[in-house]
């Protein structure tokens, strides 16, 4: 019962409003509504400041540049294999797995397609047909910058505006296309290997997604809109290198082309992972 309200408030609540006054309270440098709301933060999830580059809380100028925080140096050291998929996040797996006819597993009873996750485009979504997918949720304690899981060039990205639900195993098991019907932002890359696209998934109250090449991309636009890179002075990311972050963030999810990568077997719903540790391998005929 108590999950179902929790699912049905979603639906009727003013999403985007509740997240824009939330982007205001996470933004604020007034010390007696930031610096209250950080250390609450810190003690109610449990957030680990010694790995933190600025390890004092009182620091930070507001919420987001603490919930954005960067780590202190070796912290999270890169997996240095030649083949390695390093894990672009820290957070656990949502769920992993092959793209089976254009559709990605979400949760038990529940599926989404492929070409609507990319934001219909069809160009994009053919490069990853039977290929496959890695989502991991990024939990409030959890270190919120995205990094490259394997070195490459950008060549498209793609913001899709859409709802904002909380996402979380509860929501995944609830509300039919999650991921394909939050708002996100699809960078597509090229790598070694082929294509290979990160997409960052907003969720409730969060506040905006942010990627080191063009900045603040949500929330702006209300339609579809992608930008093209390929005329223009390559940008080229090495694996481990960041590549956005969530303010009040969400999910990353990554995908890779037929027969590209293979997933360590040791990776299953729920596992907690850290980022830059060694979540799969490039295959030999990719």
């Amino acid at each position: 019962m108590k999950n179902w309200l929790f699912i049905g408030l979603q639906y009727v609540l003013p999403q985007h409003l509740l997240s824009r006054m939330a982007g205001w309270i996470a933004e604020t440098q007034i010390s007696w509504i930031k610096q209250p709301l950080i250390d609450y933060f810190i003690q109610k999830y449990a957030v680990d400041m010694s790995i933190a580059k600025d390890t004092d809380p009182t620091t930070y100028k507001h919420f987001n540049a603490f919930f954005t925080r960067e780590l202190a140096d070796g912290q999270r050291p890169i997996t240095e294999a030649a083949d390695a998929i390093a894990c672009p996040a820290d957070g656990c797996i949502s769920q992993l797995g092959a793209i089976n006819n254009g559709h990605i597993f979400q949760a038990k009873g529940h599926e989404y397609n492929l070409l609507e996750l990319v934001g219909g485009d069809e160009t994009i979504a053919k490069h990853f047909v039977d290929g496959s997918f890695a989502t991991i949720y990024l939990s409030p304690k959890d270190y919120h910058r995205v990094h490259m899981p394997r070195s490459g060039t950008l060549e498209t990205m793609v913001h899709v505006p859409g709802d904002l639900f909380s996402v979380n195993n509860t929501t995944a098991e609830n509300v039919p296309r999650l991921f394909a019907r939050n708002e996100r932002v699809v960078a597509l890359f090229s790598t070694s290997e082929g294509p290979m696209a990160v997409i960052l998934v907003g969720a409730m109250i969060v506040a905006s997604i942010e990627t080191v090449w063009a900045g603040l991309v949500t929330p702006i636009k209300k339609q579809v809109h992608t930008t093209q890179y390929h005329n223009t002075t390559p940008i080229t990311l090495d694996k481990g290198e960041e590549m956005g972050r969530f303010k009040l963030g969400s999910t990353a999810i990554v995908l890779f082309g037929k027969d590209a990568a293979k997933w360590e077997e040791t990776l299953e719903a729920n596992k907690p992972v850290t980022m830059g540790e060694k979540m799969g391998s490039v295959t030999a005929n990719s």
